[in-house]
């Protein structure tokens, strides 16, 4: 049977896809429906309609899922924030356990997984210690904040979002209340006029210390004073500053940043290890599940004080501090010179002596080093961005031939393309773990211990390439 656009069927949801959205079928014809759970008896609305399958809306539940909950936030709907939060946390961690293993068998080409069971958290809600909020006017001219809807630019108003602390809500708060009471106006996409673009909030959960950067479209902050005397009065303000930003652009910071009152910085702790974190630097949003994520990368490694790391993608060293605290040398590489700035100055901060950071493209600078006999390493650890690792980079790494490689993904589509290339080079999979860095979220975080293993002289060799890799489907 062919449908359409606009038709309505009444679908029941058997499985769920990459990005959270429900699947299901009508007389074989199949269905991508958002908001809808494994089990859900559903009426569905189809938005669009391709010869075998379509896309649709949520109408109606006829039957809920056992595993359906109704949602802690009432926007959890319309924002784009959330996917999976009308789901019970358990299901959704038996979800993000799926999909990592269904990324590897299908991409990676992995029959046996040495799947270890995922790192959840006791309470899945509080969690963020960084929001970034847009600021509008609604159509009423009223001032709003919050998140945007999903695939808009249009803001949903909230400010008491349940993934992050309490304190935000004071900040917005104090902000807004600024803004009205002295007619400074949003800023207006569409035409770029308007001061205030975005509000910035950073807490440290064992410090107890919140910084607010606004996001401006001009030089300097009119009123400066009443805004700095209402923000200081919040429990904890260490940080208020502002980035400049007049760029047209979806980029949401600028490069320039004032200080308009107290530190230029704020400072937390991953375990032991002490940072400090300025508007621009990146810091793992969840600390609770990055020690979690951290330790899993030590455990991994199974450093006994002599060895020579690696850490490629370092950022601004999270975790090669963290691994310095049990190698005999490690050295970062990234390609973020502020990243490095804050890199060394954390090192310094912990007086870490043995950790050496490299500002640039990790696949230019270890195969550079390793031409001219400078890179040797025990162990490897990279942390890629979501379109992983680079083939010129691990095309080095195995050179090196380390014992043991870590990856740390935050993608386990490319994960998997990466690791079906390493172990094709003579390395074995030895643990993977999930770690739900994003509760309520699609995102997970995996965790893979590789090390030498007896390649197959009669197996062929892997070319880095998606050509010929079926990637329909996985984000």
């Amino acid at each position: 049977m062919d449908y359409q656009k606009n038709d309505i069927l009444t679908v029941t949801i058997e499985d769920m896809g990459h990005d959270g959205e429900g699947i299901g079928k009508a007389d074989g014809y199949t269905l991508f429906v958002k908001d809808a759970v494994i089990g859900d008896v559903i009426e569905a609305k189809i938005m669009k309609a391709k010869k075998n399958y379509g896309y649709a809306r949520l109408m109606r539940i006829l039957k809920p899922s056992s595993h359906r909950v109704e949602p802690a936030c009432p926007l959890a709907r319309p924002c784009g924030g959330c996917q999976l939060q009308m789901m019970d946390y358990q299901e959704q961690l038996r979800f993000k356990q799926k999909k990592i293993e269904d990324n590897l068998r299908r991409i990676g080409g992995f029959e046996q997984l040495p799947m270890e069971p995922i790192v959840g958290m006791e309470e899945p809600f509080r969690y963020r210690n960084k929001a970034q909020f847009p600021v509008g006017t609604d159509k009423d001219g009223n001032l709003v904040t919050g998140f945007y809807a999903g695939r808009t630019h249009d803001i949903i108003n909230n400010r008491n979002c349940l993934l992050g602390v309490e304190e935000n809500q004071q900040v917005l708060d104090a902000v807004l209340g600024w803004m009205e009471e002295f007619k400074i106006p949003a800023y207006d996409e569409t035409n770029g006029t308007g001061l205030v673009r975005h509000i910035l909030i950073r807490y440290g959960f064992r410090t107890k210390e919140l910084m607010v950067c606004l996001v401006i479209n001009g030089e300097q902050v009119p009123k400066k004073d009443a805004l700095t005397e209402r923000l200081g009065k919040i429990p904890g303000m260490t940080s208020i500053t502002a980035s400049i930003n007049r760029e047209r652009t979806n980029v949401i910071m600028g490069n320039r940043i004032l200080t308009l009152w107290g530190t230029p910085y704020i400072t937390d702790y991953i375990g032991e290890v002490k940072y400090q974190i300025s508007p621009l630097s990146f810091y793992q949003v969840n600390p609770v599940q990055t020690e979690k994520l951290y330790g899993l990368a030590l455990e991994y490694a199974g450093l006994e004080g002599q060895e020579t790391v690696w850490d490629l993608y370092c950022g601004i060293g999270t975790i090669s501090l963290f691994l310095a605290q049990k190698a005999k040398k490690v050295y970062g590489v990234e390609i973020v010179p502020a990243a490095i700035e804050d890199a060394r100055r954390n090192a310094a901060l912990n007086g870490i002596e043995n950790a050496e950071f490299f500002v640039g493209k990790a696949e230019e600078v270890l195969p550079k080093m390793y031409a001219r006999g400078e890179a040797r390493a025990d162990v490897v650890v990279v942390d890629p961005p979501r379109k992983g690792c680079d083939a010129a980079l691990l095309e080095t790494v195995v050179k090196m031939r380390p014992e043991r490689i870590v990856y740390v993904s935050c993608d386990s589509a490319t994960l998997a393309r990466d690791l079906r290339w390493i172990c094709g080079e003579g390395y074995e999979v030895r643990k993977v773990r999930g770690v739900d860095m994003f509760p309520m979220t699609r995102h997970v975080e995996t965790v893979v211990l590789l090390s030498k293993g007896e390649i197959d002289s009669k197996k062929e060799r892997v070319e880095f390439s998606l050509e010929g890799t079926d990637m329909s489907g996985f984000q």
